[in-house]
């Protein structure tokens, strides 16, 4: 694109005929050092980087591999260990709810009473076999008291579990956007080498008839091995993500991961008020918060019963043999708890369960305070995020690409200096990586907030269109 014909150049520059020796010098040097940058891209690349190089900004359609977020999404739910183990708790707690509200098991008792020894003959006339049967039972209240703490714990736990599955979903998001945003920005410098390559062919050329300055050559190279740079650290980068997606879905960590394709966002963004509503009502921590003070609030009704004594009923069932023949007896035992240390223990349980609910109702008040702020910071985020993306697209990008065209028309004629050329092409190159990081921070912004609210908020099964991703959100 950006190279000119020896034999044009050739023709313009015989005034300059003096310079070709040290010019000849100075690109023998050049074109020693070319090869190895050449290398280093390969390297930085790696296999398969001379296709992915030619393939559009836009990542393809999920018809094509790459990644779409719903399948991410749907992966996370399945095999995500966190989520397991959050899930596996839950069912745990539901599990303890019946027993909660049961009274103690009952105690069954069998024995031998006033028998000889060594003999092991029954006594005349106190020797008898007996069998008890004792029951525990708490004063009314109590149980159901239990198990309404234990039914409100069980539902926190779910809850908690419903909000790490959430959470876990969050985190996918994030390594999600920034692996699209590495991607797009590899594919921008590769495509920015090659145009560096062509400028480099260009100010060789001119440089060879006289019309250019071995500055401009050397600044070219040094450009060209800058973005070999920048190459080599996001594909490092790259790999990070990569590995810290598969371990989030624990898989191995050098499982390949396919380029994510950007999912299409909502047209509008909800009002800040009612994004707020939403969620002080459907976030599940918040959710587990409310059950956990109910928990407390049951919890320290019980604590008040326990300086009631809790009875003991039982009965007794006694058989003797004699001289009249057997004899059958029978028994009934009530009895009853006494309190004797209700100053150190009961009136201290209820000192407990009042500090928890206390606890308990502080904690959802800092709850629902820091859900209102992370809402307005994503809210904020988004509403940046999708300003800065249509800035760029219809302005900041289209006047940049002018400047490089107007610029290298200029400089082929003589008018612009090649520093102008270069700065013009580096600035574009610059606006192109900070559109694909606006959007993977809207991308972000729209994670958080549907994690906070606790519900989804667009299809991310559906991926955007080549135009909207090659130039922002909608």
């Amino acid at each position: 694109m950006f190279s000119i014909t020896w034999r044009a150049a050739h023709r313009a520059a015989h005034a300059r005929s003096p310079n070709r020796v040290d010019g000849r010098r100075a690109l023998a040097r050049i074109a020693h050092l070319t090869p190895a940058f050449g290398a280093l891209l390969a390297f930085a690349a790696g296999p398969g980087a001379a296709a992915r190089a030619q393939a559009p900004s836009a990542p393809a359609s999920s018809d094509t591999g790459a990644l779409v977020l719903g399948s991410v999404y749907r992966d996370t739910r399945r095999e995500s260990p966190r989520i397991v183990a959050a899930h596996a708790l839950a069912r745990a707690a539901k599990a303890r709810v019946p027993s909660a509200s049961l009274p103690p098991d009952p105690q069954l008792q069998f024995g031998f009473m006033n028998y000889t020894i060594p003999g092991l003959r029954p006594m005349d006339p106190t020797g008898m076999t007996q069998l008890s049967l004792m029951q525990m039972v708490p004063i009314p209240g109590k149980l159901r008291l239990a198990g309404r703490t234990s039914a409100s714990r069980a539902r926190a736990e779910g809850e908690r579990a419903t909000d790490i599955e959430w959470e876990v979903r969050a985190q996918a998001a994030m390594m999600f956007y920034t692996l699209y945003q590495t991607d797009q920005s590899l594919a921008v410098a590769r495509e920015t080498f090659r145009l560096l390559q062509d400028i480099q062919r260009t100010a060789e050329a001119m440089y060879r008839v006289g019309e250019g300055r071995q500055a401009d050559v050397l600044r070219a190279q040094v450009e060209i091995a800058r973005m070999v740079e920048d190459t080599v650290r996001m594909t490092t980068m790259r790999t990070g993500m990569a590995a810290q997606l598969n371990a989030l879905l624990d898989r191995p960590a050098n499982a390949a991961v396919d380029s994510p394709a950007l999912p299409a966002f909502p047209g509008s963004v909800p009002p800040l008020e009612s994004l707020v509503e939403l969620a002080e009502a459907g976030r599940p921590m918040l959710k587990a918060g409310e059950q956990e003070v109910e928990a407390a609030d049951a919890q320290a009704s019980l604590a008040r019963r326990e300086i009631w004594p809790d009875l003991t009923v039982g009965v007794q069932y006694g058989q003797r043999g004699g001289a009249m023949g057997a004899e059958r007896m029978g028994s009934l035992m009530v009895g009853a708890s006494v309190p004797i240390f209700a100053g150190k223990r009961q009136l201290r349980m209820r000192e407990e369960a009042a500090a928890m609910r206390q606890m308990a109702a502080a904690e959802l008040t800092a709850m629902r305070a820091d859900t209102r702020s992370r809402v307005t910071e994503a809210y904020a985020s988004l509403v940046r995020a999708r300003k800065l993306t249509s800035l760029y697209r219809t302005t900041i990008l289209p006047q940049t690409e002018a400047a490089v065209t107007s610029a290298l028309a200029a400089y082929r004629v003589g008018t612009v200096d090649f520093m102008t050329l270069l700065d013009n092409r580096m600035t574009v190159n610059k606006y192109r990586q900070e559109l694909f990081a606006l959007q993977a921070e809207e991308g972000k912004a729209w994670a958080d907030l549907e994690m906070l609210l606790g519900r989804e908020l667009f299809d991310a099964n559906t991926v955007a269109g080549i135009a909207a991703t090659a130039g922002g959100g909608k």
